[in-house]
């Protein structure tokens, strides 16, 4: 052997016994030693106290599924017990953080490309306490030493595993006091035993959702509310493949809300995706909107179920899809997609909604009035339920909620087959858009089929400034009488029908505001129908029930003609024509409805047809309030038996505005054209009264 090949051998050798010898010395090393330098630095990076209190181990071991040579390549364990992070100086709780044991593997050679790799960290008996303050300071913001340059190491994570822990939320900014307690299940629970199997295969992901392998609870306050409840959720967190769905089940209470979720989070290092089915149920829609920033109204209780799908990376910002979701309001049924996009200027819902059967005291609290109790429905907060009005008034004072009007906008249409106001009188075929931008409020068509005919609207709410101001527009055409009230015998055997419009405008923020504020025009046609004492009993009507019996007794009366023609000023309601045309003798109506005060002055004075028999001689009054009207006979009979009539000829002439309606009823003959027409001819005085 020459000496140059001895030289070589001997570094060679040398060079091997070295590695060895570092090798060893490495697997020997106590690494318990390296605590105190590893707690300063890592303090000193985060900013907060760090210390390993436990015992710091490294294990090396093989890893068999690198393949090739770097399957010989040990990958060091590291093993810590006892970790603690500190709070921030301003926090409550002791520690921000602490760790029973942590344990990862990391890939040695990616070092050398200054790549730091950690295939697994597992977490056992994990907690920490999460504060936030009212200024927006929170201790899970670290302050980190500024260098001036990006570091130039990259850190890649590839799982996490956990182990039963703990988390505290004090949040001053959401109002939250929570505690969050995750335990092991026992044994891992398939996703589709909790999900379904019909949800698991509707899902359509390409790569199973992995078991549900913990419980979690949480109790305490969100939103100042009290919140409780519980769930289930994967073992073993796929930070890096967005493609591996992580399984979540959660059954949550908020105050009167109460959401049950199953399904899937994607890539939830990006917070990539959601895949859930969704229970949402609670008193009324309106309580969502401090949880979830939705403007939706007041409702009766509710209960929907649907598949949520929410695309958390899409480029204008955050999109949820409610699809295919079946639900109840009160007792109305509701199905239908919604969509909200959490998009620049301002969030916006967009949906498509329908319904089978849609009960008119549900829709009562979109406009301030209570639907009444549902049994089984959870109490709602003052605030949350419609205002009942004040000192004996009947208008509804519940203020419109216009500061949320402006916190998103709103496309969505509904279509109801059947709208359920009492038993006798049904509606149907209703059809709104509501459509919300900038504040303001339109439904536009809100269109229904009533008695036989049609009642079609136009809704403008301006919420965008103080005070809010409306406009509605009206259109009821060929509404028979026979239909409206089904229960008289006496109004079937009538082809009568009714026709109106309606356009006023206002200020307010509530349906009594908008009302007493109000300035418009009132118009309707009634012909052919009749009125009776029972007619009136039907109806609810007190009033009308003492009117009819002072005007024709008992008898049941045919009507000819009803016509008014009413104008609306500042609330107060003035009749420039209110006439009724009977066989007996023909009823005028004068006075004021002061919307405002919610005070009624009207005089009701009969004039008899010729020679028939017609015993009241004197005018009725109605005065007080809408709530509590008081209605009487004037003490005073009539100056002279034609003064009705002179007085009624002069209120009349503007009555051609009103044969508009005559002809939207009906090519047959109408009972009210002829009398328009001789309302236009001038009035005629009679002679003087010889004493």
């Amino acid at each position: 052997m020459t000496r140059s090949r001895k030289i070589a051998i001997g570094i060679v050798g040398g060079a091997a016994l070295l590695v060895v010898v570092l090798v060893v010395a490495i697997a020997a090393f106590d690494w318990n030693r390296a605590r105190p330098m590893i707690n300063e630095r890592v303090s000193a990076a985060i900013g907060r106290p760090f210390a390993i209190n436990g015992d710091l181990s490294v294990e090396w071991q093989r890893q068999p599924e690198e393949g090739g040579w770097r399957a010989w390549v040990p990958w060091p364990r590291v093993i810590a017990n006892d970790i603690s992070v500190g709070n921030a100086p301003w926090a409550k709780a002791p520690q921000f953080a602490t760790l029973k044991r942590g344990e990862f593997s990391l890939a040695p050679l990616p070092l050398l490309r200054q790549r730091v790799v950690i295939r697994r960290i597992q977490l056992t008996e994990p907690a920490a306490d999460l504060e936030r303050l009212a200024d927006g300071r929170a201790n899970w913001t670290f302050t980190l030493p500024e260098t001036g340059e990006p570091s130039p190491w990259v850190l890649d994570i590839n799982e996490i595993g956990f182990d039963k822990g703990r988390v505290g939320l004090v949040d001053e900014i959401l109002k939250a006091d929570l505690t969050v307690q995750v335990d092991p299940l026992g044994k891992p629970v398939p996703f589709a035993d909790v999900a379904g199997a019909a949800f698991a295969e509707e899902g359509g992901a390409k790569t199973a959702p992995r078991d549900y392998v913990f419980g979690w609870k949480v109790a305490g306050k969100y939103k100042g509310l009290a919140t409780k409840g519980e769930g289930k959720v994967g073992g073993m967190l796929a930070l890096q493949d967005d493609k591996q769905p992580f399984p979540v089940q959660a059954d949550v209470a908020i105050g009167g809300t109460r959401a049950a979720v199953t399904g899937t989070l994607t890539d939830p290092v990006n917070l990539g995706a959601l895949d859930l089915r969704l229970k949402l149920s609670g008193a009324s829609m309106a309580q969502l909107y401090p949880l979830t920033g939705v403007t939706l109204p007041d409702t009766p209780p509710y209960s929907t179920d649907g598949h949520l799908v929410a695309r958390l990376r899409s480029p204008g910002g955050a999109v949820f899809d409610y699809k295919g979701f079946n639900g109840k309001v009160g007792n109305s049924d509701l199905h239908g997609d919604i969509s909200f996009a959490l998009g620049a200027p301002r969030p916006r819902l967009t949906g498509t909604l329908s319904s089978k059967q849609l009960r008119m005291a549900d829709l009562g609290p979109l406009i301030g009035v209570p639907s009444g109790t549902v049994a089984g429905a959870q109490a709602d907060k003052a605030k949350d339920a419609p205002a009942k009005p004040k000192g004996g008034k009947v208008l509804p004072t519940q203020a419109f909620r216009t500061d949320r009007w402006r916190d998103m906008d709103a496309d969505v249409s509904l279509e109801a087959g059947r709208i359920v106001h009492d038993s006798k009188l049904p509606l149907s075929d209703l059809s709104v858009h509501l459509v919300l931008q900038d504040g303001k409020l339109t439904l536009d068509p809100l269109r229904f089929g009533m008695a036989g005919g049609s009642i079609n609207s136009t809704i403008r709410l301006d919420g965008a400034g103080a005070p809010l101001t409306g406009r509605v527009e009206m259109h009821a055409r060929r509404l028979r009488l026979k239909q409206l009230f089904p229960a008289t015998p006496a109004m079937q055997k009538t082809l009568g029908e009714l026709n109106g419009d309606l356009a006023i405008s206002g200020a307010g923020n509530s349906v009594a505001a908008l009302l007493g504020t109000a300035t418009g025009d009132v118009k309707m046609l009634v012909n052919d129908g009749v009125i009776s004492r029972s007619l009136m009993e039907i109806a609810g009507l007190n009033v009308g029930n003492y009117v009819v019996s002072k005007l024709f007794g008992d008898d049941e009366v045919k009507i000819n003609c009803g016509a008014a023609d009413l104008g609306m000023k500042n609330g107060v309601m003035t009749p420039r024509i209110f006439v009724f045309d009977t066989e007996n003798a023909l009823i005028s109506i004068t006075g004021t409805a002061d919307f405002k005060n919610e005070k009624l002055d009207m005089d009701i004075t009969p004039d008899s047809k010729g020679f028939r028999i017609f015993s009241l001689r004197s005018p009725l009054y109605v005065r007080g309030s809408f709530g509590s009207p008081d209605v009487g006979v004037h003490a005073l009979p009539l100056a002279a038996r034609g003064a009705g009539m002179v007085a009624l000829g002069v209120l009349l002439t503007p009555a051609a505005g009103l044969l508009a309606l005559v002809a939207p009823s009906t090519t047959d003959e109408n009972a009210c054209g002829p009398m328009l027409e001789q309302m236009r001819k001038p009035p005629k005085a009679p002679a003087p009264a010889r004493k």
